[in-house]
């Protein structure tokens, strides 16, 4: 699957279709989750496997491969999507419509960034205004094209970090999970901020606009 990535569309909202659909790239396998086929015709992708217990929106019953999920079940169908993306190989993966709305849905699909990052993989999530990674053992970078980014601690370690070429820099820094002291950054105008993190992980929001 080298240079193959999975993207998993999601039910939540989309307002600025040509922003997320600017991330998609040639090669890309499509999961449509449950009424996230919604999303379809105006992302001009189509699904290459639909998945959903389909309580939110009726089987289409087409010809596209799909897996159908029972209503009871411990994964959402966002979950059971990207067990079956690594399930297939995939260690690249883009989020989309899985970011408002309910904000127990969103809390629960960024765990998923965790899921992934804790079995070899790596996710990015991308919505109307943001994109959104969880970083550990590598330097993350952003660019003045993004005006903003946070910093959260949602793993419980968070320890080490440090930012550069940033208003607010951090040398030798620990993220907690009570107090928000990442949220908010700016790359210096003309500069890439550099973010490193020592010990655990912690997230990572690139807002590309308000």
């Amino acid at each position: 699957m080298e240079n193959k990535r999975c993207v998993i569309v999601g039910a939540a909202d989309i307002k600025r279709y040509s922003d997320i659909r600017a991330y998609f790239k040639d090669g890309d396998f499509f999961i449509y989750c449950d009424a996230g086929l919604k999303h379809e015709t105006r992302l001009k992708r189509p699904a290459d496997l639909i998945i959903g217990d389909f309580d939110s929106t009726e089987n289409p019953n087409r010809a596209t491969e799909t897996i159908i999920l029972p209503h009871v079940k411990d994964d959402t169908d966002t979950v059971f999507a990207a067990k079956e993306g690594m399930k297939r190989g995939y260690t690249e993966f883009l989020l989309v419509g899985v970011i408002g709305g309910r904000l127990d849905h969103t809390l629960g699909n960024v765990a998923i960034l965790n899921l992934l990052e804790s079995a070899g993989c790596h996710g990015v999530m991308a919505d109307d205004y943001s994109e959104i990674e969880v970083i550990s053992n590598k330097p993350a970078y952003v660019t003045d094209k993004f005006p903003y980014f946070s910093l959260l601690n949602i793993t419980g370690i968070c320890r080490g970090v440090s930012v550069k070429n940033a208003l607010y820099p951090l040398d030798n820094a620990e993220l907690t999970t009570d107090f928000p002291l990442g949220v908010s950054n700016e790359p210096l105008k003309g500069k890439t901020a550099e973010i490193k993190v020592g010990e655990g992980s912690a997230l990572l929001v690139r807002v590309r606009k308000e």
